[in-house]
């Protein structure tokens, strides 16, 4: 995709355990690696951003492993007070958000609940 091209851009590195359910959630669709990385990248990004902003479209740059993403007005107020907060930079919130969505949007046997019952 190509995406931001300002300095307010924030990047950061996939981790391993998006990658691994890239490669997962690619591999239940026939979908090639690195369009099931750029896939859930945008999925990961679409869903922060809808709950922060209400935005229904994102656009990022992909280098490999390292995604490089201008957030809207309210995702980056978001991220700088959360930096505030944690004394996290807002590049490593973001990376750590994504993460959060990393499993989101796979089929699981153990059900909606988790195997929980």
């Amino acid at each position: 995709m190509t995406g931001p091209s300002t300095a307010d851009a924030l990047s950061f590195e996939l981790s391993e355990r998006f990658l691994a359910a890239a490669e997962e959630w690619g591999d239940s669709r026939v979908v090639s690696g690195s369009a099931a990385v750029e896939s859930k990248v945008e999925q990961a990004l679409l869903e922060i951003e809808h709950l922060v902003s209400g935005a229904t479209a994102v656009e990022f740059d992909l280098e490999g492993e390292t995604v490089v993403y201008e957030p809207s007005g309210d995702l980056g107020a978001f991220l700088d007070d959360q930096a505030a907060e944690t004394g996290l930079e807002p590049d490593r919130l973001l990376k750590l958000h994504v993460d959060l969505f990393a499993r989101a949007f796979l089929e699981d046997d153990r059900g909606v609940n988790g195997g929980r019952r």
